[in-house]
This record gives structure tokens, C-alpha cells and sequence, in this order.
């Protein structure tokens, strides 16, 4: 059954309309695009509508609120799952166990834009205190410097303080950062850089940390390469990188959507957005009303003239699937969850809105499963405490690296969830390479259980199995977790606001953002927060990327690092 979801129209919309068109005509302005003029008078009547409820559409939703003017009511967010948040996930019980398909690696020294919307939301555990005041005051206490980055398959501490370049390696390095994108097109890392530079202490911190392969991206490689130059000379302490209070979900996504509820917007859940009506008049592309399902009934929301539109496309966790102590995650692929459909649909003939093939067609090179480790007894956390010399939080990602797995695992700061007990423990890690044979386990990362995951990791440290009797580790397949940094040309990712478009924004790790890194948190927050600017014709400046490649201090340090 379809039904559809009208709305009438106030009687002032006509005098708006008028408005903003006499207004356009008088400031030589035409109305290709939606230019805010009295805010009073014109957001009061705009409605919003978000497909996906991951952090962009969050983020795009406060900044309609903070600094559109529009009324939280106005807005409404669809997510086809049960819980909002996307890939910034948490969920579990200390009976049941924990889950993380991930964690975003933050830092205050960029994320220019994440911090600009945190200063604005409140937190949930501190009365009169912002998330990124909170935020800030734990990294304070709880300070980064990794003193066992890398573990050798004799469980000793890989010496890192020299990265481990040849003179070929620093020259080809050089090459790379500074060619322009352009000419580095489609290419792999692997097209610039020779073998050896793949067997460094750099390239197993760096590849680690931010989660690269060889046949990745050459251009991704080098915006990582220039946005983080000011973590190049502590890549091995992990120094820049910094830790919300508990997982991200918990310590970003509940504070945003506790307030965005608190302003009335509505959190749709559980409908699946599976096609938009649209046209398009004097080359302009208008949405005019979003296809839905919900519980198994079809719906259309008409989108009427001065509404806008806002999609996640693409999705770094689309058909993730999680495993038991007993049983491997289901192989699963888009077929199986449909998340990249609507976007394939849109793109068809709008060489304006992407090339999704471009991502999503490989899943051997966007794979990599993570596991989340439950714990009812200390002892585990104390042997790592006493073998790597960090206490939980402060040392970040312990990398195995002669891992067949090239496996790593990192203790956070204790409790990671809003509902862990103190007597129980929780630790995540995760493996670049699960399609291969382990070291200990004589099958590959993506057909084991939990039970045999653990045994992979007691048997690189050395540990005696009991330390994680009763354990609960939950594996999570992810077969487009790293789709973003495929190879791919400049126009197989679309602008936040194509080209001709009147009302519709993409908003996502698959959009275009000159100079700025996916596989961040960021680059969700500045897309939501250019798309949004851009549609409702704000002038409040977006806060510029930081250009801390351009500093001399730290390009030196970079340098002295690179010939250690």
C-alpha cells in the first residue's frame, strides 16, 4: 500500500516567495539558488529532510538550528536502522558483551569544524560544560605516548625511533607529497613508492593508524601525508591523537542527538529511504519528494518548493556483519543490506553526483575485520599494562608487526561504555589483513570465531590463554571499510552540493572536500556543515582547514624525523 505524506502550505509562503524573489532581482542575485534574506520570516517555513542519521546528518541538522535559524521541528532525519549514529557505533551489555565496529582517530589540532559544532552541544555528564570542554579536560589527565607502537614476533618492542627510510625511500616520499593531484590521478601508492618503503617502522605506524594498504589511493596517501604532517615527527607515540570520555557513539552521537531532540527535530528511525521523485527545470535538479518503507508499507513525503534535501551517500559499514565466540562474521556484500542502491541510482546519467563504482566495486581491497574483547577479569589488562609501560588510554594502538594479520589492539581508558560496571573490562582491535592464514591459528581472520581470535592474540604476546578465560570477543566484518580510499578520480566524488542542484546536498565520506582526509569524523562535519552554508546561503565563515604542512617549525621537525 502507498499512501502519501502532504503538507499545506502557510499562506505566508507566497509573500516570502515574493520576497525573496524581489530581493534576488534588487541585489543581482538569481534564483537558481535558495539565498537566506530575513531569517525571520524565511526558515521559519523551510523544512529539511535527512536520509541517513549517521554524524553528517547530526551535524547538518545542528547547524540548520544554530546557525540557519531553522527550527529544530522542521527538521526531520531518516535512518533506515533502529539507532542513529552510523558508522560512530557502541552498543552492548558486560552479560551479552560489547561491540565497536570502529574508532575515529580525534585531535584538537585540526578537526577544525568537529570542534567548532562540540563547543555548541552540551555534555550529557557535566553540568554547564561543553563536549569539547569535557573533551579536552580527559586528554588533560589521560595524555598519549605510546611506549609499545610495534611488537615483533619475538614480543619485543620494535625500536621506533628512526622511521627506517633508505636516502630512495626519502626521495621518493618527497616525490609524492609534493606532486599535484591532477597528475597523480587514479593511482596506487604503490605506482610512487618501491617495495622497501613498505617494510619501514614509518609506513607500519602510519599504515596502522590511519588504516592504509599499498594499493590505496596515492592521492588520499599524500592529503593524509600534508593534513597530518604535525603528527609525522610522533607518529610512534601517538602523541596528537586524542580520546572522547567513553566510545564515540556514547561520547559524540548521544550529547548531538539529546540535543537536536531537545530542539524538536524528528529521528525517524527504521525507514528506508529507496528512491527520491525529482526534476529538473532550466538544468536545475529539485527534489520533489522522498520514496520511504516503513514496516513494510511504502510512503512518499512530498518535498515542496524551498524544502531541502540532504543524503548520505555511500557508507564505509554497509553490510557489516558480527560474529559470536562460536561463529565467524557472515560474508555479506551490498546485495545483502542495499546501502549503496540510491546512490548508484542518482549517479546514473549525473556525472554531477559521483561514480559509486569507483568505491565499491572491490571488497578484497576494502576489507578489514575489527573485534571488541569483553573482559570479567583484570589480568589481561594488568599483563599489558606491566608489558607495554602505558597505563589503559595513554598508550593507543599496540601493532603486531609480524602480524599475517598485520593485527593491532589499543586499551582505552576504563569504563568505554555508559553502562560498564567497573568490574568489567573492554578492549577493541582490529586486522588489515583478515583474508590471510595467522601466525598461531592456522585458518584466515575472516573465517574465525571469537575463541580463535583470542588465541591469535595471547599467542603473539606471549600470554597464557587463561588471561582471557570467560572472555567474550565479538569479530565485525566490514567489506567497505576502507571504500573511500580506493583509486579513484577527482569527479567519481561529488561536490556536498552538485553542480545545478536547487534543493539537494550529499553529505559524506564520498564527497568532495579539497585538501581535507576521509575516514574521519572531520570530513562528515565539514561536508554537513559546507552543504548546509551553501543551500540556505549562509555567510558565517567555515572554519579554515589548518595549514600546519605550511608551518616551517613543522616541516623541520618533519624533516629531522625523516632522517632518524
Amino acid at each position: 500500500m502507498k499512501r502519501g505524506i502532504a503538507r499545506t502550505r502557510h499562506p505566508a509562503t507566497l509573500i516570502v516567495k515574493a520576497r525573496r524573489e524581489f530581493d534576488m532581482a534588487h541585489s543581482g542575485h538569481t534564483p537558481d539558488a535558495f539565498v537566506v534574506h530575513d531569517k525571520s520570516a524565511d526558515q521559519s517555513m523551510v523544512k529539511a529532510y535527512l536520509v541517513g542519521g549517521g554524524i553528517g546528518s547530526l551535524a547538518a541538522a545542528a547547524f540548520m538550528i544554530r546557525d540557519g535559524g531553522l527550527p529544530g521541528e522542521n527538521i526531520t532525519i531518516l535512518e533506515a536502522m533502529s539507532v542513529l549514529g552510523g558508522s560512530l557505533d557502541g552498543a552492548g551489555d558486560p552479560v551479552g558483551g560489547y561491540s565497536l565496529r570502529g574508532g575515529r582517530m580525534l585531535t584538537t589540532d585540526n578537526y577544525e569544524c568537529t570542534w567548532d559544532l562540540y563547543k555548541s552541544i552540551p555534555s550529557l555528564n557535566n553540568a554547564g560544560k561543553s563536549v569539547f570542554d569535557e573533551t579536552v579536560e580527559f586528554n588533560a589527565k589521560h595524555k598519549a605516548n605510546s611506549m609499545a607502537r610495534l611488537v615483533d614476533c619475538r614480543r619485543a618492542r620494535v625500536p621506533v625511533s628512526s622511521m627506517g627510510f633508505s636516502m630512495r625511500d626519502r626521495i621518493e616520499l618527497l616525490k609524492l607529497s609534493n606532486t599535484e593531484e591532477d597528475a597523480l590521478g587514479a593511482s596506487c601508492i604503490t605506482d610512487w613508492l618501491s617495495h622497501g618503503f613498505f617494510e619501514t617502522e614509518f609506513w607500519y605506524m602510519w599504515a596502522t593508524t590511519f588504516a592504509f594498504q599499498p594499493w590505496h589511493s596515492a592521492v588520499e596517501f599524500k592529503r593524509y601525508l600534508h593534513r597530518f604532517m604535525l603528527e609525522f615527527s610522533r607518529i610512534e607515540t601517538l602523541a596528537g591523537v586524542k580520546r572522547t570520555v567513553l566510545n564515540q557513539y556514547d561520547s559524540l552521537v548521544m550529547p548531538l542527538q539529546a540535543w537536536l531532540g531537545g530542539q524538536g527535530v524528528r529521528l525517524v528511525r527504521d525507514c528506508k529511504v529507496t528512491d527520491f521523485d525529482h526534476k529538473t527545470e532550466d538544468g536545475k535538479f529539485t527534489v520533489t519528494g522522498i520514496h520511504c518503507l516503513r514496516q513494510n508499507e511504502s510512503e512518499v513525503i512530498a518535498v515542496n518548493e524551498g524544502d531541502l534535501v540532504f543524503m548520505q551517500n555511500g557508507s564505509m559499514t554497509d553490510a557489516s556483519s558480527l560474529g559470536s565466540m562460536t561463529s565467524p562474521p557472515a560474508k555479506l556484500t551490498k546485495v545483502d543490506s542495499g546501502g549503496w542502491a540510491l546512490w548508484e541510482k542518482l549517479a546514473e546519467g549525473r556525472t554531477d553526483f559521483g561514480n559509486p563504482v569507483a568505491f565499491n566495486s572491490c571488497i578484497a581491497q576494502s576489507c578489514w575485520e575489527s573485534f571488541t574483547v569483553t573482559l570479567k577479569n583484570p589480568e589481561f589488562f594488568d599483563q599489558m599494562q606491566k608489558f607495554s609501560g602505558n597505563e589503559p588510554g595513554t598508550g593507543g594502538l599496540v601493532t603486531f608487526k609480524d602480524s599475517n594479520w598485520l593485527m593491532s589492539i589499543v586499551l582505552a581508558h576504563q569504563p568505554h561504555f555508559a553502562n560498564q560496571p567497573t568490574s568489567v573490562q573492554v578492549f577493541w582491535g582490529y586486522a588489515l589483513l583478515p583474508d590471510r592464514i595467522g601466525n598461531f591459528v592456522a585458518k584466515p581472520m575472516a573465517e574465525c570465531n571469537g575463541a580463535e581470535i583470542l588465541l591469535e592474540i595471547c599467542s603473539h604476546l606471549r600470554f597464557d590463554p587463561k588471561t582471557v578465560e570467560f572472555a567474550n570477543c565479538i569479530p565485525c566484518r566490514m567489506p567497505y571499510i576502507t571504500s573511500m580510499f580506493m583509486p579513484r578520480l577527482q569527479s567519481d566524488r561529488p561536490l556536498p552540493v552538485p553542480p545545478g542542484s536547487r534543493n539537494f546536498a550529499f553529505v559524506s565520506q564520498f564527497v568532495e572536500i579539497a585538501d581535507d582526509v576521509v575516514f574521519t569524523v572531520e570530513y562528515s562535519v565539514r561536508a554537513a556543515q559546507m552543504a548546509v552554508y551553501e543551500l540556505l546561503g549562509l555567510t558565517r565563515e567555515i572554519p579554515p582547514i589548518t595549514p600546519h604542512d605550511k608551518s616551517l617549525r613543522v616541516q623541520f621537525e618533519a624533516l629531522i624525523k625523516a632522517f632518524k
